[in-house]
């Protein structure tokens, strides 16, 4: 059993709060004013407990063979879960994790410090600004999974978003991202619609009952130049507790059903979720 005493700290974004695992002897669940951001398990860093940590995870195993080391790009830290995860699988990846609150990278690489040799590099910083100052070409992946406070916020969804995001990745990159939202979808389809300008290959990946309007809940958006595994997406998504649907071609087109792409001037964020969508008991 975990005996670890919970941390509670004022960060630049509200109070964050970091508490262990009765269940599992290194493991702390980050929350920020209540909303649970990550989870992490020191021990077992591959350990993937959010169902869209997991579906985030199942791409970043997909988009190249098995163990390659890989450059990537994450906007948006939390706990650095991701980060620790193919620092595992991808042994000798190199990572930058770019965090808009100082105070809370701070807190994290205090309490729960990155393995000696993981090979990320943490930085305290807009998302879009360091995106727009990052060479061109020099990502395998981008990850993006910022949200402030509960929504992902409005200059990071835009078509001069995704072109910069496109600038950085490599010609064979892949860019994934964390969204949420609710029937009627009008940000979810937007944000394909934006996407789709800048991308030709699409796949959205979420729980069968968010995409059928029953809730609120989380989306992962991946976007690309070329073909993704889809089939190999489909069959690990199947295996999880909570199995998802891996929404690609002429569905996802469906899905869009003529939403247009987004602009600086006309951006917003995503919607604020009800009460209680991503509480903790």
């Amino acid at each position: 059993m975990n005996e670890a005493i919970p941390v509670t700290r004022t960060v630049d974004q509200g109070v964050a709060k970091l508490m262990p695992d009765v269940d599992r002897k290194r493991a702390w669940l980050l929350t920020v004013d209540g909303a649970p951001q990550s989870y992490v398990d020191l021990d077992e860093p591959e350990h993937l407990e959010f169902e869209y940590a997991r579906r985030l995870g199942h791409v970043l195993d997909t988009v190249a063979e098995a163990g390659r080391p890989l450059d990537v790009l994450h906007l948006g830290g939390g706990a650095l879960t991701l980060p620790r995860y193919v620092a595992v699988t991808r042994p000798g990846s190199r990572q930058d994790v770019v965090e808009a609150d100082g105070a809370l990278l701070e807190l994290v690489v205090e309490h729960l410090p990155l393995p000696e040799g993981a090979g990320v590099a943490v930085h305290a910083a807009d998302a879009r600004a360091w995106l727009e100052g990052a060479p061109t070409d020099s990502a395998d992946v981008l990850v993006a999974d910022v949200f402030g406070g509960s929504r992902v916020p409005a200059h990071l969804t835009s078509v001069a978003y995704a072109r910069e995001a496109a600038r950085v990745l490599r010609g064979d990159g892949v860019y994934l991202a964390n969204l949420a939202d609710a029937a009627p979808f009008a940000f979810l389809r937007s944000q394909l619609a934006t996407f789709g300008t800048v991308f030709e290959e699409l796949v959205l990946i979420a729980e069968p009952g968010v995409l059928r309007g029953r809730r609120f809940g989380n989306a992962v958006l991946v976007a690309a130049h070329h073909p993704l595994d889809t089939s190999a997406l489909v069959r690990r998504t199947a295996s999880d507790a909570f199995p998802a649907r891996v929404e690609h071609g002429p569905a996802l087109r469906d899905f869009i059903d003529g939403a247009g792409p987004v602009r600086d001037e006309d951006a917003v964020p995503s919607p604020e979720p009800p009460e209680g969508a991503f509480g903790i008991g």
